[in-house]
């Protein structure tokens, strides 16, 4: 949490959100951004001149017009804590997760990207939270998450994965699996980690089940891409 931010009152009512499937971001986790379309690096100018903070949000379905989806009314913000420009024009930053919120309204457009009333109230708890590491069933997550990037035949660190605390690993898993993007909402949305933990150690468990049942000798499945980067 940055150290100006004590309470929700610290946080501003406004902010721009930047819709994104399968992306998620929890507080205390980070996320790298590639920038390049013109109304988000307009975004990223705008919140570098302010406050920093921007709004991850998902697509909650195609909608009529493709630039303007309709979005989910949960979110979670983070403040920009690494920019860089690059020669060709590209931001490259890093949000770093503050707190969830919850879209009251979005206000009209006066800018090319979009932006939000936030009601922070609903996560207070995530600028304060402490969770308790022996309320996460550890040992079911690990052999959910074994039995998940078995199937994905992905490697992992498992030593690093075994010295991190409880909670920690919970909101890292749930920002980095390629889990589909209803997926990463139900997570997005659990009441606090302990819940996440359930949630994330239920879904490893059924997407291992169903990738393992549905690929056989086939190893095309790449497991879902990550999202592309705008």
């Amino acid at each position: 949490m940055p150290s100006d931010v004590s309470s929700v009152d610290d946080l501003p009512r406004t902010i721009p959100v930047f819709p994104l499937p399968g992306v998620l971001l929890l507080p205390g986790t980070r996320l790298p951004l590639n920038i390049f379309e013109p109304r988000y690096l307009d975004m990223i100018t705008d919140a570098m001149a302010g406050h920093r903070l921007i709004g991850m949000v998902q697509p909650s379905g195609p909608g009529r017009d493709p630039m303007t989806p309709p979005i989910y009314d949960v979110g979670g913000a983070g403040r920009i804590t690494a920019y860089q420009e690059s020669d060709d024009g590209r931001f490259l930053i890093t949000l770093t997760g503050v707190s969830r919120f919850r879209i009251d309204q979005e206000l009209p457009a006066t800018t090319k990207y979009r932006q939000v009333l936030a009601d922070w109230q609903t996560f207070a708890t995530d600028l304060s939270e402490t969770a308790d590491d022996d309320a996460i069933d550890r040992a079911r997550l690990l052999l959910a998450l074994r039995a998940y990037l078995e199937v994905l035949n992905t490697q992992a660190d498992w030593d690093a994965i075994g010295k991190a605390p409880a909670a920690t690993l919970v909101d890292h898993l749930a920002v980095i699996c390629p889990l589909q993007p209803n997926e990463k909402q139900a997570l997005l949305e659990s009441t606090d980690v302990i819940e996440r933990a359930r949630v994330l150690t239920a879904l490893l468990e059924m997407a291992a089940l169903q990738r393992g049942a549905g690929t056989g000798d086939d190893d095309d499945d790449d497991g879902g891409a990550p999202p592309a980067r705008h």
